[in-house]
C-alpha cells in the first residue's frame, strides 16, 4: 500500500531539506509523542546508514520499528527503510525547488506486509484510502509545520 502527498512551503529547499534531515528534532518530536527512540549509529552527522530503534504503541498494542537511511542526496531527496515484525516499510522525502523562496515537499511512503496476518490487514485497510490518504496529508503537514524554525 503506497502513500503520497505534496507538501507546499514557504522556504528554500536547501532550508526545506535541513529540516527534514534534522534527525535531534525529529527523534524528540516522536519522544514526546510517546514513541521511545534509541539510536542504532550515534554519528551525529546525518547520512546513509544512520538508523533507529523505534518503540511505540499502536492499537493497543507495543510495536517496533527499525528504520535506516539509505539514501541521503543532499539537497533533494531521502529515503529511509525501516522493518518491523510484520511490515517493510519505505519513507522517501523529495525536496523540489518552486522558486528561490518555495519549496515543495513530496513524502511517499510504501507498506509492504511481511506475513498473512499482515497482508489481510492491509487489504482491509484498502477499504478506507481516501480516508486514510486525508488522514496521511494532515499529518505529514503537520509534521513540516512542527519543523519550521521558530520566529
Amino acid at each position: 500500500m503506497k502513500f503520497s502527498t505534496r507538501c507546499d512551503t514557504d522556504s528554500s529547499a536547501p532550508d526545506l531539506f535541513d529540516r527534514i534531515s534534522d534527525f535531534n528534532q525529529i527523534e524528540h518530536l516522536l519522544m514526546r509523542r510517546g514513541a521511545s527512540v534509541q539510536r542504532i549509529d550515534p554519528a551525529q552527522e546525518p547520512g546513509t546508514g544512520i538508523g533507529w530503534n523505534i518503540g511505540f504503541d499502536w492499537r493497543a498494542r507495543a510495536r517496533e520499528l527499525r528504520l535506516e537511511v539509505v539514501r541521503f542526496d543532499r539537497p533533494e531527496r531521502l529515503t529511509m527503510s525501516g522493518l518491523s515484525d510484520s511490515f517493510d516499510i519505505v519513507v522517501d522525502m523529495t525536496v523540489v525547488a518552486l522558486g528561490r523562496n518555495r519549496s515543495r515537499l513530496i513524502f511517499e511512503t510504501e507498506i509492504r506486509p511481511r506475513n498473512m496476518r499482515a497482508r489481510l490487514m492491509l487489504q482491509t485497510a484498502k477499504l478506507g484510502k481516501g480516508q486514510l490518504d486525508r488522514k496521511f496529508t494532515r499529518r505529514i503537514d503537520a509534521f513540516v509545520a512542527e519543523l519550521q524554525p521558530a520566529q
